[in-house]
């Protein structure tokens, strides 16, 4: 082994080298070819935010490292990017910094392009599919055009946050104790007429994932959103005769009802309500509107109410029960209406405890205490009670027809034809509507006679005008004539519908775009879809589960029955393809999630302020240094010894002392060393001195306390990738986010682990090229890298096909120290290094593209190793030749003896008893018995012999 003139693993200039490169001879275009098995990579693609974050990385990288292995092994592999680009931050933008929606969106695009392409990813850059380009949301304005012909978009009434003050419809996410989060002005709920997907025709199909190979907790939590609930649909009537629908999943309770209560937006409210009660109940409803749905529905907050002065009669026994409202009581969820039964359901018993209504059982266990009922509801099995003709039937605890009680009452109720077995779900049908400028229009104009009309296919898109007014208050396309005032079919004036769509009417399709982003004519290519459709498998983050996630199987199934795939299946068939796979409807057949990072914990500066004090708990600081903590422990002079914080002494010259835990802007709360906690305002033309930091040093340098938590800008402890891409090269941040992570759990980030990758990489970079490799070999050894080869060969691979990154980095470093120890020992020889670096470098190119193609060319391999095959496992050469024999005295293991793979019985045996741990077990006496176990090389069972004794 002679070492060669060093050179340093080079880094950004060598990735930016290739990238041009690849992107020159179009290395990861993806084309149709019917000769090869396809495989659909697809990641979630992102908001043009402006900057990629590391989040961005931990899903992209690790899902293009496991595109580019399926490629190697054979694959024609389609790995797709775009961007979704429509919402409400390019509307914020424009309006708090004047520029139009569009322009700061393109301009985020141009910047999340370089970045993305500095992963080194095999993104297919020319199928790319932006969502606010009109060639793209053309065709999900004629999506909507299909579903509203085939009855699956409709007009309806939906309770939403209304601002008064922004004259518009604001999300969950901007209300912030009932007010609107940028003007801080009260938001109210209230009805309005919006468009709708019915997803709840197909809440039956959804809850099937026949097929699917999507991780259990998205499917529960599907499951769980859907809410399939068996039970009875039951008509109760005021006094007045006016009926009140009610479903219930526990008919078998209704003789326990004792008072009902309804929505306060309810229609029957006003027309029960007693002229006693009418001013209590205007001012409920009133209160209620001010709340959010999440409010109202929420765990902690106390059930309130108010009696209208109306009566209902329970149709089972003729009672006359009260009627309430409450607002956790909601119009939007089933009929607005329920029966309380206090006495075997605990939200009920909570509200009849505080109002003092009549609790009553009706289910009781034959072992029920005295005061049953009395303390907390039952919600468990028993038997019939104070239910006329029922007493005594049995409830068994199960739900629907499974639970004798529950199907003799459904079967009474229809023979009484005063209710009817039903099915109820929590899922509601999709709004759509969003009053909004920054979203696809909804292709639908209003006739002056009432007609609400689609626009012809020949007109659209509907394109969005550019020359709008961004206020924020109101929805900027109301206020624009020109594209307001339109002419119906028969040329008469006619106005155009001003809702846009939201965005996740643009994300439910766009996999399909992906296929032809170029076509014009549709939506997609049919020869395109016949190839590539299904998606194989698709990666992104879990918490889409109940949104983006469901939204897309629902689209995928309406696509289906609008008849979308029939051209495409057509096609399939025209190349021997079952067309079967795109009949279920289903987009995704396999689905994986990655966890999060999150930030790093991280210490505040530890500062000396000195200042000015207001009051007993506020410094206003003229100078803040940063110092080390030992100065206070040693008896700093400029501070308290007991606190860490001045006395009242020092008000007219304050000093604090202790760690930042928050920074505001120029606001610090600074915790001494004991915990207490004070505020110091760095006034304008303080003092700022951070030895760490040389030059002229700002409040803003100064760190505060970092938990680990979820990565925010506005939590300041977002890692930006771009910079450990300047100082590491992008291989490295790939490769650590692989290996520092597992993939699905994520975790914090730890800014010196990488240091690991870095040494990884260094040490493949010096062994390859400043080391030259020359001898004859220790062919004990080379069958021993030999050996490690093939199995790291499998085990990388079995690791890839399971989303085990970590651990599939883990195996690639060890197999480098098996390598340079037998380097460093000059027990190799040039071609069985060669051998083995060939092949460690194909299995390290998935994960570090840039480095493993420098590598290839320089040890002389063609151009290029992404277009190589993944190596094959040769079971001779990745078999042991020997194996542990597990020595054992009546069970409990007592030695370990190395032996020949296979050995038979009786040598087993003689090993066994010649090993010095039964030498001293038997202590020079004889066994009982001895019993070999064979080992199991497939499963990694080691053989054991038993010495009984």
């Amino acid at each position: 082994m002679t070492t060669q003139e060093r050179t340093a693993r080079p880094k950004r200039a060598m990735e930016q080298k290739w990238q041009t490169r690849w992107e020159t001879d179009r290395l990861y275009r993806s084309t149709v070819d019917w000769n090869r098995p396809k495989h659909y990579a697809l990641t979630m693609l992102p908001y043009p935010s402006g900057d990629l974050h590391m989040g961005h990385w931990f899903a992209m990288t690790p899902s293009d490292t496991r595109a580019r292995y399926m490629r190697m092994k054979g694959f024609n592999v389609l790995f797709p990017m775009g961007f979704d680009a429509f919402g409400l931050p390019a509307e914020n933008a424009a309006v708090q910094r004047g520029i139009h929606p569009a322009r700061w969106t393109f301009g985020n695009i141009e910047r999340m392009r370089g970045q993305l392409r500095s992963m080194g990813a095999m993104f297919d850059w020319e199928r790319e599919a932006v969502s606010c380009e009109p060639g793209y949301y053309k065709w999900t304005e004629w999506f909507f055009k299909k579903f509203y012909e085939a009855g699956l978009a409709y007009r309806g009434e939906a309770m939403v946050n209304w601002s008064p003050t922004l004259q518009t419809v604001l999300a969950n996410e901007q209300v912030i104790d009932g007010k609107d989060e940028r003007t801080g002005q009260p938001v109210i709920q209230k009805m309005m007429t919006q468009w709708f997907f019915r997803i709840t025709r197909y809440a039956d199909e959804l809850l099937s994932f026949t097929g699917l190979d999507w991780p259990e907790p998205i499917r529960t939590m599907q499951t769980n959103w859907i809410g399939r609930s068996e039970g009875a649909r039951v008509i109760f009537h005021t006094e007045e005769g006016d009926p009140i629908e009610i479903f219930t999943t526990r008919p078998d309770t209704l003789w326990g009802a004792t008072f009902m209560v309804l929505s306060p937006e309810h229609p029957l409210v006003a027309r029960i309500t007693g002229e006693a009660q009418r001013e209590e109940v205007e001012d409920y409803v009133k209160t209620a509107a001010r709340k959010s749905e999440l409010d109202r529905t929420s765990e902690e907050q106390e059930k309130t109410g108010v009696f209208t002065g109306g009566y209902a009669i329970n149709p089972v026994n003729q009672e006359r029960i009260p009627i309430w409202i409450a607002d956790y009581v909601l119009i939007s969820y089933g009929t607005g209406a329920i029966m309380a039964v206090p006495a075997h359901d605990e939200r009920d018993f909570a509200f009849a405890r505080a109002y003092g209504l009549e609790i009553r059982p009706v289910i009781q266990p034959d072992d029920a205490p005295e005061g049953f009922c009395e303390t907390e509801a039952y919600s468990g099995a028993g038997r019939m009670v104070n239910s006329g003709r029922f007493d005594g039937a049995v409830s068994n605890g199960e739900k629907g027809r499974r639970n004798p009680a529950i199907s003799a009452v459904i079967d009474w109720l229809g023979e009484q034809r005063i209710g009817k077995e039903a099915i109820n779900y929590r899922l509601r049908d999709w709004l759509i509507s969003r009053q909004r400028y920054w979203g696809s229009p909804i292709p639908m104009i209003y006739t002056e006679e009432g007609k609400v009309l689609p626009v012809a296919d020949s007109d659209l898109p509907v394109v969005l005008p550019e020359d709008v007014q961004m206020t924020g208050v109101g929805n900027p396309l109301r206020q624009h004539e020109g594209f307001v005032n339109t002419t119906a079919p028969d040329g008469r004036p006619a106005l155009r519908e001003t809702d846009t769509m939201d965005t996740f009417m643009c994300s439910s399709w766009y996999w399909y775009r992906y296929l032809s982003p170029q076509e014009t004519a549709q939506p997609f290519s049919p020869e395109e879809a016949a190839y590539w459709l299904p998606v194989d498998v698709y990666t992104g983050g879990a918490e889409h589960a109940t949104m983006h996630l469901l939204y897309a199987r629902f689209f995928a199934k309406a696509m289906r029955d609008i008849g979308a795939f029939d051209a495409t299946m057509a096609a399939m068939q025209a190349h021997k393809r079952d067309p079967e796979v795109l009949t279920t409807g289903e987009p995704m057949l396999m689905l994986r999630n990655q966890g999060q990072i999150l930030g790093e914990e991280r210490s505040g500066h530890f500062v000396r302020a000195r200042g000015r004090w207001d009051g007993a708990n506020k410094l206003f600081a003229t100078e803040v240094e940063v110092i080390d903590p030992a100065e206070v422990a040693n008896g700093d002079p400029m501070a308290v010894v007991t606190s860490g914080f001045p006395t009242a002494e020092d008000a007219s010259s304050g000093v604090v002392t202790g760690e930042i835990m928050k920074r505001t802007e120029n606001l610090l709360t600074v915790a001494s060393p004991s915990g207490d906690l004070k505020t110091i305002e760095v006034i304008a033309g303080a003092r700022v001195i951070i030895p760490d930091i040389p030059g002229e040093n700002t409040v803003n340098q100064l760190k505060h306390h970092l938990e680990i938590q979820r990565m925010s800008k506005s939590k300041g402890n977002v890692v930006n990738p771009d910079e450990l891409v300047d100082l590491y090269g992008a291989d490295t941040v790939r490769a650590y986010l692989m290996f520092g992570f597992d993939w699905e759990k994520g975790g914090p980030w730890n800014s010196q682990n990488i240091q690991g990758v870095v040494r990884w990489l260094d040490d493949v970079w010096e062994m390859i090229v400043n080391v030259e490799v020359t001898g004859a070999g220790d062919p004990a050894v080379e069958r021993q890298i030999e050996r490690r080869v093939h199995q790291t060969i499998k085990s990388v691979g079995d690791k890839l096909e399971a989303f085990n990154f970590n651990k599939a980095i883990a195996e690639l470093m060890t197999l480098k120290n098996d390598l340079r120890a037998a380097v460093r020992a000059a027990k190799i020889s040039h071609g069985v290094f060669h051998e083995a670096a060939k092949n460690m470098l194909l299995m390290m190119a998935p994960f570090t593209p840039h480095i493993a193609e420098e590598l290839w060319v320089y040890i002389g391999e063609a151009y290029s190793i992404h277009q190589q095959a993944y190596p094959t496992v040769d079971p001779a050469k990745a078999a042991e030749e020997t194996t542990t024999l597990v020595v054992m005295k009546n069970g409990k293991p007592i030695d370990r003896v190395e032996v020949a793979v296979g050995i038979g019985e009786e040598d087993a045996k003689a090993a066994a008893l010649a090993s010095a741990g039964a030498q001293r077990a038997l202590g020079g006496g004889a066994p009982r018995r001895v019993v070999f176990i064979p080992g199991r090389g497939d499963q990694n069972v080691e053989p054991k012999v038993n010495i009984v004794v």
